[in-house]
């Protein structure tokens, strides 16, 4: 009888899952319609972008040894006077500094060819910025976009962070100081875009940042398509060079991406602090798809926080998760006021260490006088069509001031060396074709 039960199970499972792939959800978690904006991925045409500048047509010399930022930028700054155009990378390796893209300014990156980032912090001079839930002066990236609307970085090529001194540096200091924080050594990113709406990101490789690798704040209508996103965690690690980082921003889909980075792969964020949704420069991501990407090594596929206010409307879907320390990550921050809310993650399979993780997050907290404790909240959590082999399947423990409540675990297929979970610590918490080292649980 046990057997016939396990049967039909594993057979809905996989019928639930193939009708899933095939007619996906039309709506987010709330119920709200999704776009057709998310089901359009055609390719850029560069034509339409206006003309190409190839910087070595320009001024720029073929020498990978000489950085040459001013002479990069003089182009730039040439095709935004000209009516805007595309900054064309031709293949070669070519070494900047911190570059500024003007309205109307494109960039490709031609197959064969790299924009290496100088790792020198000297060539990132400091300026107003945005950097773990702050407004302040920090270190821009080696690809910079302020309030370029409908800017694209395309092509088959690289874009190199050069990180390895910058991480050096960095443990270097943590080994002096273990409480040091992730801003007291001097990194830049590899790619930040602030204020700007309809950014595509597409066919790139991402490698090798200082510190984070692609920084979205303040955006409307992004797309990051079939980009390739890789720092190490080892035989160096990488320091905090999370993937991808969307802070408040609205509409994203993220699609057709491998991400391997020595920190979250993909990290909502939005402010921090006791106040931070009083802040006006802070605020919700809404709205985000990530679907048909696949994952490795990684501190998590999919973070919420550890600077974020409101999470809602995420959905991971049809993903590949190959070697990622936790599938969703709830960071509840005790220090800053959190709502994450109606966050799907469906129609995954693979292998991680943990499927959900939810607890404080104390690190670098701090109060700043404020007597109450905010309290933070995690609701309408669906975990959907998932076969996963980890160490730990339920890895949930809130603190006193974290409400979780409205969970939803259903198709569920699980492979766990600690398969012990706690219904108690979520109100209203239902569990449906849920089964765990071959048992089904309740």
């Amino acid at each position: 009888m046990k057997k016939s039960c396990f049967l039909l199970f594993q057979l809905y499972f996989l019928a639930s899952v193939a009708f899933a792939q095939s007619g996906r959800s039309t709506t987010f978690p709330d119920g709200t319609k999704i776009p057709d904006w998310f089901s359009d991925t055609s390719k850029i045409d560069l034509k339409s972008l206006g003309k190409q500048f190839v910087v070595t047509q320009h001024g720029v010399s073929a020498d990978s040894n000489v950085v040459q930022t001013a002479q990069i930028q003089r182009v730039i700054d040439e095709a935004g006077a000209k009516g805007g155009g595309v900054i064309v990378i031709p293949k070669g390796t070519f070494l900047s500094g911190a570059l500024f893209f003007k309205p109307k300014t494109h960039l490709y990156v031609a197959d064969g060819g790299v924009l290496k980032g100088s790792d020198k912090i000297a060539d990132y001079p400091m300026m107003p910025s945005r950097m773990e839930g702050q407004n302040l002066d920090y270190f821009p990236a080696l690809v910079n976009a302020y309030g370029v609307n409908g800017f694209t970085i395309s092509g088959k090529g690289k874009i190199d962070g050069n990180g390895l001194n910058y991480w050096k540096a960095f443990w270097q200091r943590r080994k002096e100081n273990p409480n040091c924080t992730n801003l007291e050594v001097s990194r830049p990113r590899l790619v930040f875009i602030w204020k700007s709406d309809d950014v595509q990101v597409r066919d790139v490789t991402l490698q090798n940042s200082g510190f984070w690798t692609s920084h979205y704040y303040q955006c409307n209508n992004i797309k990051i398509l079939n980009v390739r996103i890789t720092a190490p965690h080892e035989p160096i690690k990488a320091p905090s060079t999370d993937a991808i980082d969307l802070d408040v921003c609205n509409n994203v889909l993220v699609k057709g991406c491998y991400l391997a980075v020595n920190d979250d792969a993909i990290a909502l964020k939005g402010g921090k602090g006791p106040y931070a949704d009083k802040d006006p420069g802070n605020g919700a991501n809404t709205n985000i798809i990530i679907e048909d990407n696949t994952f490795g090594f990684c501190h998590a596929a999919l973070t919420s926080g550890s600077e974020a206010i409101h999470n809602k409307n995420v959905v991971m879907r049809n993903c590949h998760i190959e070697n990622a320390m936790r599938v969703l990550w709830l960071k509840m921050r005790p220090d800053t006021p959190q709502k994450y809310e109606f966050i799907s993650v469906e129609n995954v399979d693979g292998n991680a260490y943990s499927l959900i993780y939810v607890k404080p997050w104390k690190q670098f907290f701090d109060l700043k006088g404020r007597k109450d404790v905010p309290l933070s909240y995690s609701d309408h959590i669906s975990l959907k069509n998932i076969k996963l082999k980890c160490e730990v399947f339920f890895d949930v423990s809130p603190g006193e001031y974290d409400k979780l409540s409205k969970f939803s675990f259903e198709n569920l297929d699980i492979t766990a060396k600690n398969a012990a979970y706690d219904k108690s610590v979520v109100k209203d918490f239902t569990l449906s074709n849920v089964k765990v080292n071959d048992k089904m649980i309740n």
